[in-house]
């Protein structure tokens, strides 16, 4: 007796050809992850050579390559806030030869400019990788040495003093919006180009206050040219422990530029979770960790699925200030 009704038979055997198909089409994808890499991989990034994303990228594709047993090769596409790299890794196979070193302004350009091309949600996340600190600086001049004295300054001087960021849209820039949303204060945004020009119109109190990296912070703080007075991040660094947390007068406040490994959407799972493996041994490594914190970055690993929640937390807090403060590309 047959155990298949005759109509069943006949569907399934007019189904075994296309079955067959979808196998054939599915076996070099399997053997490509198995055999993956066999060839050397990009790691783009979307700003110039020497800055700090760069320095990062260049560190981590340094142990990613011995991890991975093949060259990871570090390529500077710089412009529009990391867009024009971010549109090249979505626009490439899907393979795992092409990958992005994204930072948190790829979500506070996706928030300003909601028109825009990149999607950051869009991509395949492999490993969270680095976050950087932010410190709030000052002249010695300027009436705060904690967190709790520079509310209280910021609160006393309403529309009297200013703030001076790397640029508008940066994290430097929003993390600083959240603090005034927080505190209820006015201060004026002056956006500069990078610490090197922040730096002196702070000693000289040209601006009241400065927002740049752990690294310049502590070097200037250390030569007695500034004051450092909040860390912007609650998470603890090594050679900055003298540099108390805003967290400390606003609990919960919480902002640093994020680094993350994306990929193209549709890249095989196999090949997502061995990058992703490679980048968390790459970061397990002491001297990966000694380097990075010489660098004013430090280990923040996550798997794809953290950093997929991660992103979108982050989408969503940067959405909801620009919304709230009604921030602007043309001038925050």
């Amino acid at each position: 007796m047959n155990a298949f009704p005759s109509n069943l038979r006949r569907r399934l055997l007019a189904a075994m050809p296309a079955l067959a198909m979808a196998g054939l089409l599915a076996a070099p994808s399997a053997a490509s992850a198995q055999d993956y890499p066999s060839r050397p991989i990009r790691l783009l990034v979307g700003y110039s050579a020497g800055g700090g994303v760069d320095g990062a990228a260049r560190l981590l594709a340094n142990q990613l390559s011995q991890q991975l047993g093949q060259p990871v090769v570090v390529e500077n596409r710089a412009g529009a806030s990391g867009q024009i790299a971010a549109d090249a890794v979505a626009k490439a196979a899907p393979d795992g030869y092409t990958l992005l070193l994204g930072e948190s302004a790829l979500m506070i350009a996706r928030a300003m400019l909601p028109n825009q091309s990149v999607d950051p949600m869009a991509y395949a996340p492999v490993a969270g990788a680095f976050v950087s600190p932010l410190v709030i600086i000052s002249s010695n001049d300027f009436p705060a040495r904690t967190p709790a004295e520079l509310v209280q300054a910021l609160k006393s001087n309403p529309g009297k003093l200013s703030y001076a960021t790397s640029g508008v849209g940066t994290v430097h820039h929003l993390g600083f919006e959240m603090l005034k949303q927080e505190t209820g204060t006015f201060v004026l945004h002056v956006p500069y180009r990078g610490a090197s020009q922040i730096v002196p119109d702070v000693i000289s109190g040209q601006v009241s206050l400065g927002v740049v990296s752990v690294t310049a912070a502590v070097a200037q703080a250390k030569a007695g040219r500034v004051k450092a007075l909040a860390l912007m991040s609650k998470e603890p660094m090594a050679g900055a422990e003298n540099i108390r947390p805003l967290a400390d007068a606003l609990p919960g406040f919480d902002v640093a530029p994020r680094l993350f490994v994306l990929a193209p959407a549709n890249t095989p799972a196999p090949v997502v979770a061995k990058l992703s493996a490679a980048v968390k041994a790459s970061l397990d490594l002491p001297e990966t960790v000694k380097a990075a914190l010489a660098q004013g970055t430090l280990r923040a690993y996550l798997d794809p699925q953290q950093l997929k929640l991660s992103m979108q937390e982050e989408d969503k807090r940067w959405r909801q200030l620009v919304r709230e403060r009604k921030l602007t590309p043309e001038g925050g």
